[in-house]
Order: C-alpha cells, then structure tokens, then sequence
C-alpha cells in the first residue's frame, strides 16, 4: 500500500479525497490535514510517498519538492482559476489535478504519477463576459487577480514592478475584451466566473 498525505483546507472536499484513496485498494491515508497543518514533525510521523495539496499551499508544495524530493506531489484545486496550474508547475508539483467527484479519475491520476509520469490537463477554459479566459495574456490575467484582491493601480504597479500607466493600459485591456464598464463589475465577475479565486 502506499501512503498518501492530503493537505486540503475544505473539510468537505478533504473528506471526499480520504474516501477516495481509502477505497481504492492500492492506497492509504497516512494523514489529512489543513495546508497551513502541514509541518515537518507531522511528516515524520506520517511518511508518505505521495502527497495531494490544495493550491493554497504552492509554498508548501516547493517546501516539500525540496526537503523531499522522493515523494510524489499532485497540486489540486477545485476552482478553474487560471493561474493555478501555473503556480503548481512552478513549484514543482509532479501532477495536477482540478477536483472533481471522480474516485477512477483521481486514482488513475495517481497511478500515473507514481508511475513517473508528470500529469497536467488541458488549460481550463472560463467566460468572462464577453471573453474567454484563453484571451487573456498572462500579465493581463496577473493584473486581474490583484484587481480582484482590491488593490488599487499604484499598489498593483508596485506589487508586479510596472509603472502605472501599463496597469491602466492592462485593465483597460481587460475591460475592453470582457465587455465589462468598469474595474468593479470587471472584479466582481473574474471571481464569480471562478477564473480569479482569492
């Protein structure tokens, strides 16, 4: 049997996730824990040789490729935001997954990566307005998740190292293409959409 830890924020979906590897005959919960719960000691307590973290915890899952780069690692989310398999690709996860109430999915996902395959699906698409998440260009989609997350321009040009102008002429973009009137409605509806989650 091998030993999976999952690290997952939502107690629904965590539950859902140890049902899944529990049944499924070839794998078995050393721990299941909260993200911010992952810690060394609990590691050494419950070895594993393959992890499922929430993309809430890319800092965990670069922590983990580096301190133990045997175990398998499979970055999930539940929501389609478009920046999510990015980060997970950065910080080192072997696979991907986007949740979904599939046991036979998720355990061939598994397999696979235990197998050595690195394992990331198509880009998920979402509309925004009139646009879709695919028309967006990376900077335009970083610019979107600070919008989100209520920064004003000058801490969003400070924060990506742009001047300010470019982060008007980026929001602009993204109003334009979406079809939205202005940065609220732009805001309200990047999230809605699932395509920003903060």
């Amino acid at each position: 049997m091998i030993a999976v830890l999952i690290a997952e924020n939502d107690p629904m979906a965590r539950a859902l996730i140890e049902l899944f590897v529990s049944e499924s005959g070839s794998y078995q919960v050393a721990a299941s824990v909260c993200c911010h719960h992952l810690t060394p000691e609990l590691l050494q307590e419950h070895p594993a040789q393959l992890a499922l973290i929430n993309t809430d915890g890319l800092e965990t899952i670069a922590w983990l490729k580096r301190e133990y780069p045997n175990v398998k690692l499979i970055a999930m989310t539940g929501m389609p935001d478009h920046s999510c398999m990015t980060g997970a690709r950065e910080s080192g996860a072997d696979s991907f997954w986007y949740q979904q109430p599939d046991a036979k999915a998720l355990i061939s996902l598994m397999d696979r990566t235990m197998a050595g395959e690195s394992v990331y699906p198509q880009q998920m698409v979402v509309r925004l307005g009139q646009a879709l998440s695919t028309d967006f260009t990376d900077r335009e989609l970083q610019v979107l998740r600070e919008v989100v997350s209520g920064r004003t321009d000058a801490e969003i040009a400070d924060k990506l190292g742009i001047s300010l102008r470019t982060v008007k002429g980026h929001i602009q973009n993204l109003r334009e293409k979406s079809g939205y009137r202005n940065r609220t409605e732009l805001a309200v509806h990047a999230r809605s959409s699932g395509l920003i989650v903060q």
